[in-house]
């Protein structure tokens, strides 16, 4: 104690010594010391110190340090005491608010000493893990600064610490855990340690998601007064931005968990807007990023969409559109609302039509579209607020077919109101104004009313323009071009080249994918030689662009040329250009748009962002016009008149091919119905078969009672008649011999044995029958039915014959052996049973003959049955093709998997090997290894 008197109390003395060496001693104090105060002490003294001799400290003690948070984590004092000293010896914060009067070398300095320090302490990945588990420590002095040091680390390393936090067991869960923290500062801290974790890893953001942190950071939000409230709430919004920014899953999931719904109130302007903070300015600023990063036009589109239809259907349009109207708000917020409703509304037909529906609260009431054009032509507003109205119209008429026939609708002769200011006329008095930048905006703004819609196009060119008094009035397409034509002639609007481009876009917007308007431009005899003119001549830098623009405008006629004028034919104008200008200088100017530098700055996304009104050249939607038709405008010019028919030809033979295609396919998809219909006529004749089946079944049972019945009548009837026979004393009966009446027996008993053998036949070609319909019979066995069909028929016949002949015998029988008087009540009993049983045969063979016929339809069916089992067969052997190829490659992934394992388990015993190892050497090993590697392994797995 007394040492540390010396050091840190009053001045002994002697000489002192310097930092360096009082800095040793107190590391050799903290490695030596067996008491805890003694290193507690040390490491205070050791904290004291780093802010001074940073560089000293860090070389020093930072294995010193760490050794501490291995070994004395019990202690939360001289845990506190040791991130302290960790945070103050990485961190560049104190060294930046120093460098304030130095140089920028000696603060470029401080910060790589702090990544330097960052590698050494990350070096060793159980280092970022122990200090995670500190984190879940409640105490003050040890989370605190935890979260700090965590902090710092992120800053200097951001890569390389997300990927150990990410590897780590409950890594973000436990940092997730900060935001739950009842102390405001911790949890404060938290969000920034959060916001620095998640910059620019979609994995890290993912889980943070799905931690519940959008529910967590709302809450927030909310509690602290939205956007009324301080710099945490500006936190937990960076932090949202962090989270959806780029990440479709993270937004898929904020939509889904209704959360667009309670960003609502956050738009929620009173009345009163004279007082707007400064914070108060970031939040809403930073909320309405965090609305236009759900609809950026970068994200896929049904996402967009969907996002879109959810702020329609909770308010957050209408909202946003309130504020669009509101007086008194900052320029800056208004200019972030309008980009921000033009991105809710771009594309969405449902929020274009309510936008076009809103009105400004003024008197009377005017189109909030009007009122926005109406800032867009004028010089004197700011110029970012005029790229913004711009945007809003662009993203309005985007994929909107209504809303641009409504525009181009205002400027046609029989929908002029004179009493009321029209989009259109806004639009044509900024193409026709002085300013440069009006005629750009407005020129844009046209031609996005045009894009993709012939049928605009076409209603444009019935446009008419009153130009001065006694002149008879001019169409649009032919004041676009005078102007062009004239220079400076009127009012040196021509000279300037940004109004030339706008115009030039204008046109070449106007008449491309619309041969008609091509042919009233070409109509114009001075358009020709005009840009003819301006693509030969040697311009300056500036005018480059206008001679690329021209050569664009020129090409379109060529391509886009439908031949209705002789003088202006495609062959004639190719040849126009062949002998003014030559091919090669042609195809060289129209290369001069794509290679001019403010080109590929508006290819990129379709807000324009200039930083100054002449930067503004290029339009999004203009550049994918460029970027589609310089080709084949390059190759049009290049082509001669046979093989532009040949290409013809070919792109008819191709048309035609196209066709067959889908002939084809339509012939596949009917015979795809009519597979699927087949097969459930087969399942409802199967089924069909079993019921009659079971019907036969049943009627054999009934034939073989009625046969019995039959017999047993026939018995009875013998002996009857063998009685009256006896009667009649001797061998005659009324002229009849017995043996004759022994023959009639003998013969229909033979034809009740042929019956018998009748309907074996009969079952057995239902049997064959059946299996013909499931399709196991081949055409040979279909031969033999239909010839034992055939004999079936002919033995039918002639049994039948005989069955008329035995009831012929049997009544001259009963008439002969019944005579007279003698036994009249006995032959009146026979003739009942005799008609029972001659009824009951002859329901039996009508029976038959049914049965038949419906043998007959099923072996008819059964042809068609084989031709649909032959193209089923066919498709079931290509499923079983790719069926064994996919359990071909099912099982090799089997078997590269296993073989994955036992590296796996190798790797798991080499490990535990060199544990052993260590432990044998004295070293003290604290995390489990195999728990280790198998959590890796478990990650890789995942990861795959």
């Amino acid at each position: 104690m007394n040492f540390f008197r010396g050091v840190i109390g009053g001045q002994p003395a002697g000489p002192q010594p310097s930092g360096a060496e009082t800095i040793q001693k107190l590391c050799d104090r903290v490695a030596s010391s067996t008491l805890l105060e003694d290193r507690r002490d040390a490491v205070r003294a050791l904290k004291s110190l780093s802010k001074k001799y940073r560089l000293d400290v860090g070389t020093q003690a930072m294995g010193h340090l760490v050794h501490i948070l291995k070994t004395d984590s019990s202690d939360s004092e001289i845990i506190g005491y040791t991130l302290d000293t960790l945070y103050n010896i990485i961190s560049n914060d104190e060294e930046e608010e120093q460098d304030e009067s130095e140089d920028e070398n000696s603060q470029k300095q401080g910060d790589d000493l702090g990544v330097q320090f960052t590698e050494i302490y990350i070096k060793d990945s159980e280092n970022v893990t122990l200090l995670l588990t500190l984190l879940e420590e409640f105490d003050f002095h040890v989370r605190w600064p935890g979260v700090k040091l965590l902090t710092a680390l992120l800053k200097n390393q951001c890569a390389q610490v997300q990927g150990i936090i990410l590897v780590s067991p409950m890594g973000v869960s436990r940092l997730m855990d900060l935001l739950a923290d009842s102390r405001e500062v911790i949890r404060n801290d938290g969000l920034l340690l959060l916001q620095q974790l998640t910059k620019g890893n979609a994995a890290i953001q993912k889980i943070v998601a799905f931690e519940n942190a959008f529910e967590r950071l709302l809450d927030i939000i909310t509690e602290e007064g939205t956007s009324d409230g301080g710099i945490v709430v500006e936190d937990c919004l960076l932090l949202l931005l962090n989270l959806l920014k780029n990440n479709s899953s993270n937004q898929n999931f904020f939509k889904e968990g209704s959360y667009i719904q309670r960003m609502r109130p956050w738009f929620e302007v009173g009345d009163d807007n004279s007082g707007w903070s400064a914070q108060k300015v970031t939040n809403l600023h930073l909320m309405l990023q965090l609305v236009r990063v759900l609809v950026s036009p970068v994200n896929s589109p049904g996402a967009t969409s969907s996002c879109q239809k959810s702020m329609y259907q909770c308010g957050l349009l209408q909202q946003l559109c309130t504020i669009l109207m509101a007086t008194g708000v900052p320029a800056d917020i208004l200019t972030e609302t309008i980009n921000t409703v033009s991105e809710v509304i771009r594309g969405s037909q449902v929020n274009q039509d309510y936008f076009a529906s809103v009105n400004a609260p003024s008197n009377p009431p005017r189109p909030a579209i009007v009122v926005l054009l109406m800032s867009m032509v004028n010089e004197r507003q700011p110029f970012v607020l005029r790229c913004a109205v711009l945007y809003c119209f662009q993203c309005f008429l985007y994929k909107n077919q209504k809303g641009q026939g409504e525009i181009v609708a205002t400027l046609l002769p029989s929908t002029i109101d004179a009493n009321s200011i029209s989009a259109g006329q806004l639009l044509c008095g900024g193409l026709f104004s002085a300013d440069s930048l009006s005629n750009w905006c407005a020129a844009v703004a046209l031609a996005h009313a045009l894009q993709d819609n012939p049928t605009q196009k076409e209603q444009l060119l019935r446009v008419q323009l009153a130009t001065s008094l006694g002149n008879p009035p001019v169409s649009l397409l032919q004041q676009c071009t005078n102007i062009l034509s004239q220079g400076d002639k009127i009012d040196r609007r021509g000279s300037k080249v940004q109004t030339r481009v706008g115009l030039l876009m204008l046109l070449c917007t106007w008449i491309s994918s619309c041969p008609i308007a091509v042919t009233h431009f070409l109509h114009n005899q001075d358009n020709v030689p005009f840009l003819t003119a301006q693509i030969s001549e040697n311009l300056g830098e500036d005018e480059r662009l206008v001679q690329g623009l021209c050569a664009l405008l020129l090409g379109i006629c060529i391509y886009y040329n439908d031949n209705s004028l002789e003088n202006y034919t495609k062959e004639k104008l190719k040849q126009l250009i062949e002998r003014r200008i030559g091919k090669e200088n042609f195809v060289e100017k129209l290369g001069f748009i794509t290679k001019h530098e403010l080109y590929s700055r508006a290819a990129q996304k379709p807000q324009p962002s200039f930083s100054s009104p002449e930067q503004m050249l290029f339009d999004h939607e203009f550049t994918k016009l460029v970027k589609e038709l310089e080709g084949v405008i390059t190759k049009t010019v290049h082509k001669s008149s046979e093989e532009e028919k040949k290409e013809e030809e070919v792109k008819k033979t191709l048309e035609q091919h196209d066709s067959i295609v889908t002939q084809y396919k339509e012939l596949i998809r009917e015979q795809d119905t009519e597979i699927k219909e087949l097969k459930e006529k087969v399942s409802a004749l199967t089924s069909q078969n079993e019921q009659m089946q079971t019907t036969i079944a049943q009627q054999m049972s009934q034939i073989q009672q009625h046969k019995d019945q039959y017999n047993v009548l026939k018995i009875k009837l013998g002996k009857d008649n063998q009685q009256s026979s006896g009667q009649a004393e001797g061998a005659h009966v009324n002229g009849l011999q017995l043996e004759e009446l022994e023959e009639l027996r003998r013969q229909n008993a033979e034809l009740q044995t042929q019956l018998a053998d009748k309907d074996t036949l009969i079952t057995s070609l239902k049997s064959e029958g059946t299996q013909a319909v499931e399709g196991s019979a081949g055409p040979s066995d279909s031969a033999e039915i239909l010839k034992e069909l055939e004999m079936l028929r002919g033995q039918t016949q002639s049994q039948s014959a005989e069955i008329s002949q035995l009831r012929a015998e049997k009544q001259d029988l009963l008439r002969k052996t019944v005579p007279g008087d003698i036994c009249t009540g006995q032959s009146a009993g026979n003739e009942a049973k005799m008609g029972e049983l001659e009824s009951r045969l002859s329901t039996q063979t009508g029976e038959v003959e049914r049965l038949k016929e419906e043998v007959k339809a099923l072996l008819e069916s059964r042809a068609s049955l084989e031709q649909q089992l032959a193209s089923a067969n066919s498709t079931v052997a290509i499923l079983q093709t790719e069926k064994d190829k996919l359990q071909n490659e099912v099982v090799e992934s089997k078997k590269e998997q296993d073989e994955l394992l036992v590296l796996l388990a190798d790797q798991d015993q080499k490990i535990m090997a060199l544990k052993q190892k260590l432990k044998d050497l004295g070293e003290t090993v604290r995390v489990p290894w195999s728990s280790i590697a198998h959590y890796t392994a478990r990650a890789h797995q995942e990861s795959v």
